[in-house]
């Protein structure tokens, strides 16, 4: 699991999304299980999670709305520069309006962070992974 802080969250890459439960050392989170992501095959076409934006989980796998949020991206799913671009801007969009407190009234605010904020996550993930992404 990479692990790049960023201003207001941490982003985790991983070609694995059971990663995320063995990171966090919780079963359970946000409605997902780690059971039930073993259980699931995860390839370039399919995964139980190509990405999620959410709270940080306790041990519990609970979490309160205080707390950090992170945003994962499942490394295996970013087959090519459109798709890649697409599930990071689609995680990014919920880590923006979480940000502007899910206020539709900014939503230039939002769909410009989450943009602008793309860009350099994809910067990212391609100076990491490869420029193929």
């Amino acid at each position: 699991m990479n692990k790049i802080d960023r201003d207001s969250y941490t982003l985790l890459l991983s070609q694995n999304p059971c990663d995320l439960f063995t990171y966090f050392d919780v079963d359970k989170m946000h409605g997902l299980n780690y059971s039930d992501c073993q259980a699931n095959v995860n390839t370039c076409d399919n995964s139980y999670i190509a990405g999620l934006c959410n709270f940080v989980p306790k041990k519990s796998g609970e979490y309160n709305t205080n707390d950090a949020r992170f945003v994962f991206i499942n490394i295996l799913r970013c087959t090519d520069s459109l798709s890649t671009f697409a599930l990071i801007m689609h995680e990014l969009l919920h880590q923006s309006f979480a940000l502007h407190n899910y206020d539709v009234n900014k939503e230039e605010e939002i769909i410009t962070w989450a943009e602008n904020e793309s860009h350099e996550v994809y910067k990212i993930i391609t100076q990491t992974y490869g420029g193929n992404k």
